[in-house]
């Protein structure tokens, strides 16, 4: 299971939407997440530190 850095759910990594940002692979629990991710990744990083 990996962490939607956006909501913080738990996701499936086989079958969820996913996007490779330095080098790091990310999960989401939906397009949505993603896309907000998208928008401002930084933003949600620094939520995890």
């Amino acid at each position: 299971m990996e962490k939607d850095v956006v909501c913080g759910m738990e996701v499936d990594g086989k079958n969820a939407e996913s996007f490779e940002y330095k080098g790091k692979k990310y999960y989401f629990c939906s397009r949505a997440c993603k896309e907000k991710f998208l928008r401002g990744p930084e933003n949600y990083l620094a939520k995890k530190h």
